[in-house]
């Protein structure tokens, strides 16, 4: 018996060793390293946009609009490459450069519609072209307006010829959270990627006021009021914000080579992810002044900015917040009264907002404007000078041109006649303020894309091809 004992012990004592042995060297070993990073899986939906051929070009004896505050008489834009090279009063030109006579014309950067729903609301508007609001449910931060585009829309053709040369492309505004924007170029394409502006951050769409509450509300279910809107947006943030810290302590799990599942992707969540990130810009569907401070202190709780207020009729009233929050606005002159909501609507709201110091564009969000912004932004131009605002014509072609830029996060690339930027350029018949004047070329990165004087470039869409309406 005294032996057994012993013997056990002597096992246990043996058994013990090897097992600090054994969690010795697991201390010992080196860390496994981490898992190699994935590889790079090519980008969904991904632009492949890419310019056309273009002639080196110079457009001289021209009356130029910047779109930087400046204007320049009987000057000279330079392209090449597909960029802008030179812009001035004397400005030499290189051997070979096609000339274009500008002599009593005007020149300015190509138009940006910072509100569209061209291709998604295409044109004949029928139920089958009814692809911008997914309106099953107020949270559909999901979708993608791309992914509805129609770039066979004949009505990009007429956007063109009112020298419009890029557009941001947005879901309606049926819901809370409408879905993603895209940003293209107006040149004819087949496919959405083919007109993709490439680079250019996504946006969100989102809207309050009359269209969701009515939306839903007829429905029985929430939103039902403006106070209902408010508390879906609140509760999807903070759904967001907890989606955005998973995905966080994930990434930084897998940078330490430790284990772990990554959260199930959530389509819309990630897209709300990448707002409170800073990737994906909001674009907010907002009349009335007052709902517009509430959103602002919704973003105030959530850590997110907006980038652009649109519509935004009563913006006028709150124009020293708006410049103080650094909140562009997007809007019309002439639309009034359609709705309760856009009851205060005054033709002022850009001229009392510019002089405040806000970002001003003038949208279409419809597809007659798209074809004279030059004109509505002349409305707005003169309505501010009845009322004693004096703003510049060099500083008003912001409102259709740098200031859309900004709005999109492309102002970098677009959006003024500045040494580098993509030669986006539109020669006009007379002052593009005139209701009279005619977009006579557009260039889009510095391929003329448009001629009135050739009909070589009358491009027509496949659609319209063999329709009798517009025959020659």
């Amino acid at each position: 018996m005294a032996r057994r004992r012993a013997r056990a012990a002597l096992l246990g004592t043996a058994f013990a060793v090897l097992a600090g042995c054994s969690a010795s060297a697991a201390t010992d070993r080196p860390a496994a390293a981490p898992p190699p990073p994935a590889a790079d899986a090519p980008q969904p939906f991904a632009s492949t946009y890419t310019p056309r051929p273009a002639a080196d070009t110079a457009i001289v004896g021209a009356s130029i609009l910047t779109g930087t505050g400046e204007r320049i008489d009987r000057g000279t834009v330079l392209m090449a490459s597909g960029k802008i090279v030179a812009v001035g009063a004397n400005v030499d030109l290189p051997a070979g450069v096609r000339v274009v006579d500008g002599t009593g014309k005007w020149v300015t950067p190509g138009i940006i519609d910072a509100h569209s729903h061209l291709g998604v609301f295409a044109a004949p508007g029928v139920q089958g072209h009814a692809d911008g609001n997914e309106n099953i449910d107020p949270y559909t931060a999901h979708v993608w307006a791309e992914h509805s585009l129609w770039p066979q829309d004949p009505v990009f053709t007429k956007a063109r010829a009112g020298g419009v040369t890029s557009l941001l492309i947005l879901p309606g505004s049926a819901n809370l959270f409408g879905g993603r924007g895209v940003s293209v170029k107006n040149v004819p394409a087949v496919t959405v990627q083919q007109m993709k502006f490439p680079g250019a951050p996504y946006t969100l769409k989102m809207a309050c006021g009359e269209n969701p509450k009515g939306r839903y509300g007829s429905r029985g279910r929430a939103p039902a009021t403006r106070m209902g809107e408010v508390a879906g947006f609140r509760r999807a943030w903070i759904d967001a914000a907890e989606y955005a810290r998973k995905l966080d302590a994930y990434e930084k799990k897998r940078a330490r080579g430790e284990g772990g599942e990554a959260p199930k992707r959530d389509l819309g969540l990630e897209t709300l992810a990448g707002v409170l990130k800073g990737d994906i810009l909001v674009q907010n569907h907002c009349y009335r002044a007052d709902e517009m401070a509430v959103m602002l202190d919704v973003g105030h709780e959530f850590g997110y900015k907006t980038r652009a207020f649109h519509h935004a009729v009563e913006a006028y009233k709150i124009a020293d917040l708006l410049a103080k929050e650094d909140v562009c606005v997007a809007t019309w002159a002439t639309r009034w009264g359609f709705k309760m909501e856009a009851y205060d609507a005054i033709e002022e709201n850009a001229a009392i907002l510019t002089k405040a110091g806000v970002c001003v564009a003038i949208h279409s969000d419809e597809q007659r404007l798209v074809q004279r912004l030059n004109v509505e932004s002349a409305v707005a131009l003169a309505a501010g000078r009845r009322a004693g605002i004096d703003i510049s014509q060099e500083e008003a072609i912001k409102w259709i041109t740098l200031n859309p830029a900004k709005m999109m996060g492309i102002a970098d690339r677009t959006g003024s006649l500045e040494a580098g930027k993509m030669a986006d350029v539109v020669l006009w018949s007379r002052n593009p303020f005139s209701v009279y004047a005619i977009a006579e070329k557009v260039f889009i990165d510095g391929a003329l894309i448009l001629d009135t004087s050739d009909p070589a470039t009358r491009y027509r869409s496949d659609f319209e091809i063999g329709q009798p309406v517009g025959e020659e």
